[in-house]
């Protein structure tokens, strides 16, 4: 979508946007500039975003040897249960 075409009718964008939950490129001078995004799909994107953060620094820890091994988690958790179970 020209920037022009934005800027005269903004809420045409937005109902557009809204209804057929795509992201719409905003061009100026025939390049793309910028990326309109409903607020579901921004939202959306910013947890998947987070998911794929978290999911790298645990591959960087196993690489480093940091971190828990499962087995050990599990007993721990296996013995806190049966603890609260009391």
């Amino acid at each position: 979508m020209p920037i022009t075409d934005l800027r005269h009718d903004a809420a045409a964008a937005l109902k557009h946007i809204k209804s057929s939950k795509q992201p719409v490129v905003i061009t100026q001078r025939g390049r793309a500039a910028a990326v309109l995004l409903s607020m579901e799909a921004y939202e959306r994107s910013e947890h998947e975003r987070q998911l794929l953060r978290l999911i790298a620094r645990g591959e960087q820890e196993i690489a480093a040897g940091k971190g828990f091994d499962l087995d050990e988690v599990f007993a721990e958790a296996d013995a806190l249960l049966a603890g609260g179970a009391k």
